[in-house]
């Protein structure tokens, strides 16, 4: 069986536009995907980490298409450097968050995907936060790591199939996402505890591991709907 490349998937630099801002994303749309997952990493900032891009491969291979898009703009990036202002409000990622969803399902390209979010960190809470407010567009998430402790608040409202994923070496971690287990409302959902690893999934195996988890979700909870055609993008 032929395996399919990151290189073999369409992949283009893409700004969207919300409100007067422009966020810069990378969007790779492999044939015949049929569901989209919208990466909101702990920085605002997904396209610089080269574990998204792994991650982005994983599930490309499985026919997923993804998008890497920088919640933040370069000012806002160069005042976070100073003092995490930006990344660690949650509110204003959901906001940005929810503006590219409603971005997904208005572009002739990814207007008939399936949207899944997958979060990180502070982005996992705002991925949580933004899936309260479009429970009819966000079918699945995937949370890694997450500071969800911070967004208890929403986490009753919660109706997509949500998995939790946290390191076996993370304590801390692991007892925050128990406690948010029972809090969720969705019965779709799951903790998995990676062994060996740690809150950043630093090693290559644990990264696979989480990308295997994340990639049977997603396929597992993402409604099948009429393929991307070729001549569509």
């Amino acid at each position: 069986m032929k395996t399919t490349s990151l290189l073999e998937i369409k992949r283009s630099t893409i700004a969207v536009e919300v409100g007067r801002l422009q966020l810069i994303a990378e969007l790779f749309i492999p044939d015949n995907a049929q569901s989209i997952i919208v990466f909101v990493d702990r920085s605002g900032c997904s396209r610089e980490h080269i574990c998204n891009y792994y991650l982005a491969q994983a599930l490309g291979k499985k026919g997923l298409a993804t998008i890497l898009i920088d919640l933040l703009t370069p000012e806002e990036e160069a005042i976070d450097l100073r003092s995490k202002h930006c990344s660690a409000n949650m509110r204003h990622l959901a906001e940005r968050l929810i503006a590219v969803t409603d971005w997904l399902t208005q572009n002739p390209i990814t207007h008939n995907l399936q949207i899944g979010y997958l979060g990180d960190g502070t982005g996992g809470g705002a991925a949580l936060v933004a899936a309260t407010e479009r429970p009819l567009m966000v079918k699945a998430v995937v949370i890694r790591s997450g500071l969800i402790d911070l967004v208890s608040e929403v986490l009753s409202y919660v109706q997509a199939p949500t998995l939790l994923i946290v390191g076996g070496y993370d304590l801390p971690a692991i007892a925050m996402n128990e406690d948010a287990l029972t809090q969720i409302s969705t019965q779709q959902k799951r903790l998995e505890i990676v062994p060996q690893a740690s809150h950043h999934f630093a090693k290559p195996d644990v990264w696979q591991k989480a990308a295997q988890l994340t990639s049977q979700w997603f396929q597992h909870y993402l409604p099948r709907t009429q393929p991307l055609k070729k001549n569509q993008t």
